[in-house]
């Protein structure tokens, strides 16, 4: 298995020396399986075809060898090949109207594949969270790979894979909206800390009618969370004032963890309660604590 190192030079599209990229024709080359990236920009997809014409592909694609079959311009069989690198130089060569591509051949695993092109979307640093959850949720079932395991193979947190994770429990009409940028990776995280699907979707759709903010929303999840009668400037027993830099402490938790979070002050002392719904949940709170 490659190290991140290597996963992340081959996604930097920067051929090992030794390596030789010759010209492949395109129709020989089939789509990427673990492709995740479901939007790219067609305005900028059609600046890079014109570059394409004027100047050609600079950097080449990366693929691996696929199945020998007929196709149309083949009819007696040739080698076929599956794309691992440069989806974007793929689709705007055809834009181009180019016929051939310079490929660099490497023989990889499935996994490594996989890996190699979520390295390479993540470096471009505009993979939808919902995209970057699905290739998360990929690696973990089509492989049986850890969360940590996916951190490594990748180059990130283990907490950043669950909290992705995480968004795939969000009900359908939720993540819907999150796609169209209605709500935010950040609004979503903070609707995860309830634990019932039919209220998330009753919170997010307020959230979406009033467009509130991170903050407002905030607001909004402590209300829902207070028992019904009691002020958001009251505790539970004894209707006590809250200190204010005490409520934004447990905002501020709530926003890290994406769960429940609970502080009980009284002169200075207290308690602070995280509410987990699942195992895993608690698994990365306890990994949070010990600062892994």
């Amino acid at each position: 298995m490659g190290t991140v190192e290597e996963l992340q030079a081959s996604a930097a599209r920067l051929a090992p020396e030794g390596e030789h990229a010759f010209e492949l024709a395109l129709d020989l080359i089939d789509q990427n399986p673990h492709q995740t990236r479901q939007e790219f920009d067609s305005m900028a997809l059609g600046d890079l075809a014109g570059s394409i014409q004027a100047q050609g592909v600079l950097q080449p694609i990366v693929v691996r060898p696929g199945t020998v079959r007929p196709g149309a311009s083949h009819p007696e069989g040739a080698q076929r090949y599956i794309l691992i690198l440069g989806e974007r130089r793929y689709r705007a060569s055809k834009m181009a109207g180019k016929t051939t591509i310079p490929a660099i051949v490497k023989r990889v695993s499935e996994q490594q594949a996989a890996e190699m092109t979520l390295v390479e979307n993540l470096q471009r640093q505009d993979l939808h969270c919902l995209e970057q959850a699905q290739a998360f949720a990929n690696l973990s079932t089509g492989f049986h790979l850890t969360q940590e395991q996916i951190g490594k193979r990748v180059g990130v947190s283990r907490e950043q894979v669950s909290n992705y994770l995480r968004l795939l429990k969000l009900p359908s009409e939720v993540q819907a909206a999150l796609r169209r940028g209605d709500l935010t990776y950040s609004h979503a995280r903070l609707l995860l800390s309830l634990n019932d699907g039919d209220q998330i979707s009753k919170v997010a759709k307020v959230a979406i009618a009033k467009k509130m903010s991170v903050a407002l929303l905030t607001e909004m999840l402590m209300d829902i969370n207070v028992p019904s009668g009691t002020s958001l400037e009251r505790q539970p027993s004894g209707a006590r004032w809250v200190d204010p830099n005490v409520r934004a402490a447990q905002r501020s938790l709530e926003a890290v963890l994406g769960m429940r979070v609970r502080i009980r002050d009284r002169r200075g002392k207290g308690k602070i309660t995280i509410e987990y719904g699942t195992l895993e949940d608690f698994d990365r709170v306890v990994q949070m604590l010990k600062g892994k």
